[in-house]
């Protein structure tokens, strides 16, 4: 299912540096230099687009959620893109290292309680992998606010699926670098559990909704046999899972921005059929992002139409 994928590394790069593409080769320093200067800056880029879209200067900003599973330094990219946004030194950061592949809902769920608890303080959420960034704020119901809110996220919670442990995802910090273990049985405890935490986020909310008809869904692309059972076993037609296939497509597991860049493709193919929602014109959506533990990250979305008010955080 993967075609395409980005690295921030140069042929010449690789070439004159063979233990970076030698399993099991100590290269740790190597790739933390390179992961060192390179995040910072893909994060930064990331988080201008996103401070773009959103229409307000930089200097709004007052917390800063980062999440990355390649740098590992003290100070963090967190320090360093407060700095190459020019954002006030008052910032309040959170720096995420080596969540995983749940990170970038970890980070909106993060970004979310800030906002909803600082006085509609936006938070821009950068996740590091493939760059991508978003801006969260909480907009009150009588706000005059010009701003124009993309989706609301309703609820957000986290779960351990139960009897997972080392059975899931496995990630460890060795001399060669981040080994991954991935076991076989993770797309079978996924499919186990799905049902049940999508069921339980609607109830929660109140919602009864046709799964097909009237949601959308932003599910974690953490590889084809997943999709695959999450398909099968929540009865989704082949469509409702294709902006999660297509993001496997171009970019492969990217780990914790995966969903953040599932986002922005359902935002642009609800552009390119001119729906007045971002979610496929639909209202109601569920985000999941799968991480290690097996971790599981559920948020309940609202796609708003343009130049709506309401809350939304």
């Amino acid at each position: 299912m993967i075609e395409k994928r980005h690295v921030c590394m140069s042929d010449d790069l690789l070439r004159t540096n063979p233990s970076i593409t030698t399993y099991k080769s100590p290269s740790l320093n190597l790739r933390q230099s390179l992961t060192d200067a390179a995040v910072p800056l893909l994060g930064a880029e990331a988080a201008r687009k996103a401070i773009g879209d959103w229409g307000r200067q930089a200097s709004n900003i007052t917390h800063l959620v980062f999440c990355t599973t390649s740098s590992g330094c003290l100070p963090g990219a967190d320090f360093e893109v407060v700095k190459l946004l020019g954002l006030p030194l008052s910032t309040k950061r959170f720096m995420l290292y080596q969540v995983g592949c749940h990170g970038g809902g970890l980070a909106l769920r993060l970004a979310k309680d800030l906002a909803e608890n600082n006085s509609g303080s936006p938070a821009p959420g950068c996740s590091s992998c493939a760059p991508s960034a978003v801006v969260v704020g909480a907009v009150g119901p009588a706000s005059d606010s010009d701003e124009a809110p993309l989706f609301e996220m309703v609820s957000a919670s986290q779960d351990i699926l139960p009897g997972t442990e080392g059975s899931g995802v496995l990630a460890q910090l060795r001399e060669e670098g981040i080994v991954h273990t991935l076991h076989p049985d993770m797309p079978m405890h996924i499919s186990n559990n799905i049902e049940k935490l999508a069921k339980g986020t609607l109830e929660r909310a109140g919602l009864v909704k046709d799964w097909n008809e009237e949601m959308f869904w932003v599910v974690h692309p953490g590889g084809r046999k997943i999709v695959d059972m999450v398909q099968t076993t929540l009865g989704l037609r082949k469509d409702k899972l294709e902006v999660s296939r297509e993001v496997m497509r171009q970019h492969g597991n990217t780990l914790s921005s995966c969903v953040i860049i599932a986002l922005a493709e359902m935002r642009r193919r609800s552009a390119e059929r001119l729906m007045a929602t971002p979610g496929e014109g639909l209202e109601w959506g569920l985000l999941f992002a799968f991480g290690p533990g097996i971790t599981v990250e559920t948020i309940l979305l609202r796609a708003l139409p343009p130049c709506n008010n309401r809350t939304t955080p």
